[in-house]
């Protein structure tokens, strides 16, 4: 029960630190944002061009794809769906195992019987 408690600990360790980080990248967005924003109008750092609009429009791109690998890809493809993949996959191999070693009884005792 130790190993359980421990591997239930280590992935909510794991999910507040993905939470902790996905809520400074978006502080850390909203404050530089504003302030590339707020420096552009105020110094008139190139005022023909809207370069700050885009970068901060690719910045935004990249924050949801970051929330959604914290809030959607992992939540789902957590340590519990890596087990059942495991015993899945590990099930289909033991069922081929069995097939051949069947059709090796079935073949041996097919050329026994030749003899």
């Amino acid at each position: 029960m130790e190993r359980e408690q421990h591997e239930l600990y280590e992935y909510a360790r794991k999910r507040i630190k993905q939470k902790k980080g996905l809520y400074f990248h978006f502080v850390l967005l909203f404050l530089v944002s504003l302030f590339i924003f707020v420096s552009t109008k105020i110094f008139n750092f190139s005022p023909d061009a809207n370069w700050y609009i885009w970068l901060i429009t690719v910045w935004l791109f990249l924050f949801i794809l970051h929330f959604i690998k914290v809030y959607i890809t992992d939540r789902f493809m957590n340590k519990n769906w890596e087990r059942e993949q495991i015993d899945r996959l590990v099930a289909l191999q033991q069922k081929k195992i069995a097939e051949l070693e069947t059709h090796i009884i079935e073949d041996t005792s097919k050329q026994e019987q030749q003899l």
